[in-house]
């Protein structure tokens, strides 16, 4: 039986809870903690791209600052080695429960009033988000958790996926930038994103949630994509005639093309659905009442008339009664004439626009093809001047395209040349300067440059301190293809050597010595009989011990021991005089044999 496989020495994974496009998701434990926890995992087929591994890093930033109850939680992030790559992991709140997806593939049918309450739970979630700078990008029936207590729990904050659920995504500059059926105009259009693109994607949601289908549906992302662009969806009540109107008014402005007309932000479509909710008119439904033009005044419901000449209406005779219903007919058909006429009136205006401009085709969303697909959808569309361009791109598969200019969704001419940016693959990146920074964050800063491939190596150094970066290799400000390998050197400090033995060692070999071993030398000379001259009889520090490169180790040298001092000889009184050697006194016999001196008398 294998071992369950174990992340940062704490998380021991158990079951495959989701799988996307980009990640799988595990049920584990928390050893430490003694808690489940869901963990979050790039693909082991994609973690060698530093597209997704950025993409993951910056999912896991992004959602780690988000802290409310509508919104799951981040505790924790990490990275494992698995056959020499690196996956990195996010370490999540488990949610007993099931995704609005699930449900929705259960055919499960709420009540109307039950979906409102539902994205009034995704709502409450964006609108901490947005107040914080983040755009979830991909709101979608499958990043919404509820929990069996039947709360809202919105998951996969900050990150956009290139297919989840087996649902395509569009791009913009091979960007993913959500999933096609729950597109914004200004996503398909591959325009800048704002917080009223997260809205247009929660009114898709709630039309789901009310009819069990999504606003638009199509054969390929591409063609869902233009929809979103340039049809109205079909009207709520006529799926479900069960359907409230202020419901549905307040999808449809939510889904509202222009973003300027859609709700501004997620608290001022919440607070509609609440008015909604306690049987108050809601603000989209006065809107619709105001573009609808509801203003015709109505004759009385009996078709009667009140004359001066009468009392009431039951005065009538039978004649007037016969002139009467013939009145109401003709007012009738004027009415319903009048009507028609502003319909014609209200259409004209609307469609005044495209009869002026019936010769401009829009640039399709080329963004993620191969160029063969490229110039093909441009034939097919009508397009019969286009041209192919090289780019380099840190982000785009080298041969996919970029981008068009005009871009995506650009009403133009048949005639008009299109430039078609391909991308070359990944240019040149400048490195950046990382030195006196923190291990992890001189990692995050070449992560955010753009390489991914950066190993780590231990160095030291007397000025910087251990532990942060000394600088790269590749050095700072030169310039690197993103899938070079940066070497990122690291601190360990000071460097230490081992202090070498120098007893015996004359001077000049002691000061050899030294030096090969990076240390420095002072002499100091000491009177001992018991050594040879000129050589070490004692050191400190002593040998083999370790200390910084570049220490002064003091060495003490043996020298001769000065001659002991005679005592001078007194000198002899000049006044007192000396005895002269008698002459002719003969020298002192040597002694005998038995060692006794004889003397003569």
């Amino acid at each position: 039986m294998s071992q369950p496989r174990l992340l940062g020495g704490r998380y021991e994974l158990d079951t495959v809870v989701g799988r996307g496009g980009m990640a799988e998701v595990y049920r584990a434990r928390d050893l430490r903690l003694d808690r489940l926890v869901a963990i979050k995992t790039l693909r082991h087929d994609m973690a060698r791209d530093h597209v997704f591994q950025a993409r993951f890093r910056r999912e896991a930033q992004s959602a780690a600052s988000l802290n409310h109850p509508a919104i799951i939680a981040v505790y924790d992030t990490g990275e494992d080695m698995v056959d020499g790559v690196s996956i990195p992991y996010i370490v999540m709140e488990y949610v007993d429960g099931r995704t609005l997806k699930e449900l929705l593939d259960d055919d499960r049918k709420l009540l109307p009033e039950r979906s409102a309450e539902l994205v009034d739970g995704i709502l409450k979630a964006l609108e901490y988000s947005h107040d914080n700078g983040i755009v979830h990008r991909d709101i979608k029936p499958a990043n919404v958790m509820l929990t069996k207590a039947a709360d809202v729990k919105v998951m996969d904050f900050g990150i956009a996926r290139s297919m989840d659920d087996n649902q395509a995504t569009m791009t913009q500059a091979s960007q993913v930038i959500g999933t096609a059926q729950y597109l914004s105009p200004e996503q398909a259009r591959g325009e800048r994103v704002d917080p009223r693109s997260d809205i247009y994607s929660t009114g898709c949601v709630l039309y789901e949630l009310l009819t069990s289908r999504p606003p638009f549906t199509g054969d390929s992302p591409v063609s869902i994509a233009y929809q979103h662009v340039r049809e109205e969806p079909v009207p709520p009540t006529e799926v479900d005639q069960r359907i409230p109107d202020w419901l549905e008014d307040v999808t449809l402005r939510a889904m509202t093309k222009d973003r300027e007309e859609r709700y501004q932000n997620a608290a001022e479509m919440r607070a509609d659905i609440q008015r909604g909710l306690a049987g108050m008119p809601t603000q989209a439904g006065t809107m619709a009442m105001a573009a609808a033009g509801a203003t015709t005044a109505l004759p009385p419901a009996d078709g009667g008339r009140y004359d001066d000449d009468y009392d009431d209406y039951d005065d009538y005779d039978d004649r007037d009664q016969k002139k009467g219903g013939g009145g109401k007919a003709a007012l009738w058909a004027l009415l319903a004439l009048g009507v028609i006429g502003s319909l014609v009136l209200v259409f004209f205006l609307l469609n005044r626009s495209t009869v002026t401009e019936a010769e401009t085709i829009a640039v399709p969303d080329l963004a993620g093809s191969t160029l063969e697909a490229a110039e093909s959808q441009l034939t097919e569309d009508g397009f019969e001047n286009y041209r192919s361009e090289e780019r380099a791109d840190d982000e785009v598969e080298e041969g996919t395209v970029i981008e068009t200019d005009p871009e995506a969704g650009a009403e133009i001419e048949a005639t008009d040349t299109i430039v078609i940016y391909v991308s070359s693959g990944p240019g040149s990146l400048e490195v950046p300067n990382v030195e006196n920074q923190a291990e992890s964050d001189a990692r995050n800063t070449l992560t955010e440059a753009g390489f991914e491939n950066v190993t780590t190596e231990r160095r030291a150094s007397d000025t910087v301190t251990e532990g942060n970066a000394i600088g790269t290799e590749p050095s700072a400000g030169t310039d690197a293809d993103p899938s070079d390998e940066i070497t990122l050197l690291i601190s360990s400090g000071p460097e230490q050597v081992a202090v070498p033995d120098l007893q015996g060692m004359t001077r000049e070999q002691a000061q050899n010595a030294l030096s090969q071993a990076g240390l420095n030398a002072e002499f100091q000379e000491q009177q001992n009989g018991g050594a040879p001259e000129n050589t070490v009889v004692s050191q400190s520090p002593g040998a083999q011990q370790n200390v910084n490169a570049g220490t002064t180790v003091t060495v003490t040298i043996a020298v001769a021991p000065d001659d002991e001092p005679t005592e001078p000889e007194e000198p002899t009184d000049p006044e007192e005089p000396t005895d002269p050697e008698e002459p002719g006194d003969p020298e002192e016999p040597p002694p005998g044999e038995d060692g006794f001196v004889f003397r003569r008398d």
